[in-house]
């Protein structure tokens, strides 16, 4: 074993609180303890095998590989074909809600279920991002039960092993293995547990029972799904990773639970997820509340009233899982990064940028959230109308955009819609929901920002909506203005800007964010290309449904969802010449732009509906 596999080879595992990734080979190479932004404890995704990871597979060649979910439930099985037999590998992650210890636990079974088949297990653990070598020993215990594992501790980490045969120790490796066969029928299994008290042993656990409740819980929660149109699977699953996405104890949802995977190779656009983006708020709504996880996108609200509360010119544009407030970020240097992708960044430094869209997204969120059947506290409403005022203070200066651009600032054109959208729902607020408001004065404002925005954003010349004023630059996210209600899809000026950002940005059904070069970008700051944002071309399904190309855009759907891996997950891109993943993964907001197109084609209820009160 040396690096990691493809980006699309992974699946994901969680337990609400953590993830890990498997590999189509069975190794486990990503798992953050304890919690998704914790420091990594397996980190060969952004290395080599000596940067930590978990490996089982058959020790001959594997003539057949195959892999699966059991259903909608989180339990990955990959079965390994040999000449001696077949292999089934059972993974899992006991999932943890809000009221239990919340310590968390990977379960790997071997399972024989044909032949006898040699097999190789490797458990290489590395703490803090791989740079911490843990004193790692073997403990055998008579009280209050016998009990034999291995402990693994260094500085404030410890994890416990223990399985049907517990690895030894390779000499001059600092790595534990085990090597032996399975027979049909026969079944082993093994238990690597996190303890939050390094002079407190956790207690044993039952991998049997724990999968049967495993399966219980993910069954019990895919049936709340309601969803009758096409391509089930896909937007179940979706739904499904965006639970798994949930930091179970607070409600928000992580972008996704990996960082640095390169947008291109070789490149330097890597950047670190495992937060949560005030700009995802009411996609979370809409694709939860919509298909019936109510429950799940109360929590989201509960976690963005929270996080935004305070003063408003401190708005944040992404916050930590518990709304921690500063994601300082700084770069490991003893990591090379995925296939020698560097760096490999912590932290994320976007989180001091000024982005005047995330207003019009809080405040977008908590109207659909009213309408949803949510109360409004008065509270809520207070901090809402306190940001409105400060909005109304900044609104005319430029910031970086939804891109989180590290170039200078602009007057970027979904930005400015975004702030329409802010004063939008805030005078339905007062209209719809009889809150208290200056809805004459916000009515003014909006007016205001419309004219401006049809004025400086149109480039005739072009025939489309630019990427800021004035330029020529083109931007998929102009491709959301019908979906916020600021123009008719029906508008000719929108279903030229379609045409014109079809011509240039899209390559067959993948859809660029806008025109990256090898040389410095004058917008983003960067250097080197980018592969194809999957949420993107998405919009562009959402886009050519609202112009009134609905068999175009169900075309399109069809095709994108083809697109996940094997086993139904998307990363944040996918390379347009190789087909490769890229980006982040698993990426929330590509399954919620996946989700939320579904409900744009196939009768759900999107976001620039007016009134969904009581399910009307």
């Amino acid at each position: 074993m040396t690096g990691p596999g493809l980006i699309e080879d992974y699946a994901l595992l969680s337990d609400l609180r953590t993830a890990a990734l498997v590999g189509r080979s069975g190794s486990l190479d990503w798992l953050c303890l304890p919690r998704f932004d914790s420091p990594s404890c397996f980190s060969r995704l952004l290395g080599g095998t000596g940067d930590g990871c978990w490996s089982i597979a058959p020790t001959e060649p594997v003539r057949e590989s195959r892999r699966r979910y059991r259903d909608d439930v989180l339990v990955l099985e990959t079965e390994f074909r040999t000449d001696s037999g077949v292999l089934r590998l059972i993974d899992f992650m006991p999932p943890h809600e809000m009221n239990e210890s919340g310590e968390p636990c990977v379960m790997r079974i071997v399972e024989g279920v044909s032949g006898e088949v040699p097999f190789q297990l490797d458990w290489v653990l590395r703490f803090d991002y791989g740079d911490a070598v843990p004193w790692v020993r073997r403990v055998r215990m008579s009280e209050p039960v016998l009990d034999e594992h291995i402990l693994a501790i260094a500085g404030p980490h410890t994890v416990v092993l223990r399985g049907d045969e517990l690895p030894t120790r390779v000499e001059g490796e600092r790595a534990h293995r085990y090597t032996g066969t399975i027979s049909a029928g026969q079944r082993m299994s093994w238990t690597m547990q996190w303890a939050s008290d390094h002079g407190r042993t956790p207690a044993p656990l039952d991998p049997e029972q724990e999968l049967r409740e495993c399966e219980e819980f993910w069954r019990a929660w895919s049936d709340k799904i309601v969803y009758e149109g096409p391509h089930p699977q896909a937007v179940r699953r979706s739904l499904t990773t965006l639970k798994a996405l949930t930091y179970a104890p607070t409600g928000g949802i992580i972008a996704a639970p990996t960082t640095s995977l390169p947008e291109a190779v070789p490149g330097n656009r890597n950047w670190d997820y495992r937060y949560c983006w005030l700009r995802d708020a009411t996609l979370v709504l809409l694709a939860l509340d919509e298909f019936g996880c109510t429950s799940e996108a109360e929590a989201w609200r509960s976690w963005l009233v929270r996080a935004v509360a305070g003063d408003p010119a401190d708005l944040q544009i992404m916050y930590g899982i518990g709304g921690e407030r500063h994601l300082v970020e700084w770069e490991l240097d003893w990591l090379p990064g995925y296939r020698s992708a560097s760096p490999v960044r912590v932290g994320n430094a976007a989180y001091r940028q000024t982005q005047l869209d995330v207003y019009g997204e809080v405040m977008d969120a908590l109207h659909l959230a009213r309408e949803r059947g949510l109360a409004e506290s008065e509270e809520s409403w207070a901090v809402q109308r306190g940001m409105l005022a400060h909005l109304e203070r900044i609104w005319r200066r430029p910031d970086r955009g939804l891109w989180e651009v590290r170039g200078p600032d602009r007057y970027f054109t979904h930005s400015q819609v975004m702030v329409w959208v802010a004063f939008d729902r805030a005078i339905r607020a007062t209209e719809e929901d009889g809150l208290p408001g200056s809805a004459d004065h916000w009515r003014e404002l909006r007016e205001e920002i419309r004219e401006e925005v049809l004025r400086e954003a149109w480039n005739p010349e072009l025939g489309a909506f630019t990427q800021f004023y004035g330029g020529t630059a083109l931007d998929a996210a102009v491709l959301l203005l019908p979906s916020v209600g600021f123009l008719p899809g029906t508008d000719e000026r929108m279903r030229s800007t379609v045409e014109v950002i079809q011509r240039e940005l899209q390559h067959g059904v993948l859809v660029d964010r806008y025109t990256t070069t090898e040389a410095p970008n004058d917008v983003d700051g960067l250097t080197g290309r980018e592969g194809s944002f999957l949420a993107c071309s998405f919009w562009m399904v959402d886009a050519l449904a609202y112009c009134g190309r609905r068999d175009e855009a169900v075309r399109m759907f069809d095709e994108l969802v083809g697109m996940a891996n094997d086993v139904g997950l998307y990363s944040e891109e996918v390379d347009g010449e190789t087909g490769c993943f890229a980006g982040n993964f698993p990426q929330a907001f590509s399954h919620l732009a996946l989700v939320n197109s579904a409900a744009v084609l196939f009768g759900g209820r999107t976001r620039e509906q007016k009134s969904r009160r009581n399910g009307l």
